[in-house]
């Protein structure tokens, strides 16, 4: 018996793994291979292609394809209409089902709406990417990335607040009091 829920418009294939206490909503498909774990939300109108890997606790909100060659850690949000590359020439008369380019989404990491990641370009842990945002290059950890191309604008906490650094390199989440430290243009929470 499924210990997970799937609405029943939605299309689960055989061989897809799903987690416990994860939810599946209207007309979504996840394909064969795929391995969702748990306490997932996925959103009306999604396919989670085959060998794609979610964590535990990731949010994918309506409308989003993930293709073959993502990965996302556990607690991570993929916002509205999102959009996912695994090919960085694609033609239609050439297959490259070979060739698709990896991508990895850090734990905690938010991806804004209708931002587009580009194949082969990682997002590092608790990353933010703005709305609408392409990102054409690795981000790193804790950074804000807006527009497009991205550019990186700031820093953002665990909880989701942009951080603001002091002449010392520290900065305090202000939702939670937490502090990081920013040092040769990388930053870290900082540990008791």
């Amino acid at each position: 018996m499924a210990t997970y829920f799937a609405h029943e418009t939605a299309a689960i294939d055989e061989g897809a793994v799903i987690g416990a206490g994860t939810k599946v909503w209207h007309f979504s498909h996840i394909m064969t291979g795929a391995v969702i774990g748990e306490n997932c939300n996925i959103g009306q109108n999604v396919v989670v292609s085959p060998q794609v890997v979610l964590g535990n606790n990731v949010k994918v909100q309506n409308n989003v394809s993930i293709y073959t060659g993502v990965t996302c850690a556990d607690d991570v949000f993929l916002g509205p209409s999102c959009v996912f590359t695994n090919v960085t020439n694609p033609r239609s008369a050439v297959n490259r089902r070979g060739q698709y380019a990896k991508t990895h989404v850090g734990k905690g990491a938010t991806i804004g709406a209708n931002a587009t990641i580009v194949c082969g370009h990682d997002i590092g842990d608790y990353a933010f990417i703005g709305a609408g945002a392409v990102v054409v290059k690795d981000v790193a950890a804790y950074a804000l990335v807006v527009g497009n191309p991205s550019k990186q604008i700031g820093w953002m906490s665990e909880f989701g607040h942009r951080l603001t650094f002091n002449q010392e390199g520290r900065a305090t989440c202000p939702e939670n009091g937490d502090e990081y430290i920013i040092e040769n243009n990388s930053v870290r929470k900082k540990t008791n």
